[in-house]
């Protein structure tokens, strides 16, 4: 934190995103004159406008590639999917400036993989409801879209880790 410029930080894991292209960063990304984006805004080219939205997804992690996917194969441009790349700190400014431009009716929603107890949502519920009022929508907080709480991450059958 103390150096005069920042190195990029490149996890190798999930071992399921290792040779996934979606999930790979061109090299001009990292030059000169780029920098970290908190959140990355919605990337679907056939959305609708963003005042037509009728869902906002909020989720960190690979879990957004999985719910892309589910979009695609659905044909929802009425939903956006909004990445949040740092949770600590939260992007108040970049989300509130992003939420912004959403309908005030327009579903919040935060999307996990995890368990309840287990994902960011215990972190960012508060924040998020925070950003929501300030914004002014009239949904009360986030839905939450995701496990139940859970004492263990693995539920230890694949059927029911399906569901």
């Amino acid at each position: 934190m103390r150096m005069p410029f920042r190195k990029p930080l490149i996890v190798a894991a999930p071992k399921k995103l290792l040779k996934f292209k979606g999930a790979a960063s061109d090299i001009e990304e990292f030059g000169p004159g780029t920098r970290f984006l908190p959140i990355i805004t919605d990337q679907n080219p056939n959305a609708v406008a963003k005042n037509k939205i009728k869902k906002v997804i909020l989720c960190s992690g690979q879990v957004y590639f999985d719910l892309e996917q589910r979009r695609e194969k659905q044909g929802r441009n009425d939903v956006s999917i909004v990445r949040l790349e740092s949770l600590c700190p939260f992007p108040f400014k970049e989300l509130i400036k992003e939420l912004k431009e959403y309908s005030k009716d327009a579903e919040i929603v935060w999307a996990q993989e995890e368990p309840k107890n287990a994902g960011g949502y215990i972190y960012a519920d508060p924040r998020l409801r925070n950003i929501m009022e300030h914004v002014g929508l009239k949904q009360d907080g986030p839905t939450y879209a995701g496990r139940p709480i859970m004492a263990a991450a693995a539920v230890g059958y694949t059927s029911l880790h399906n569901q």
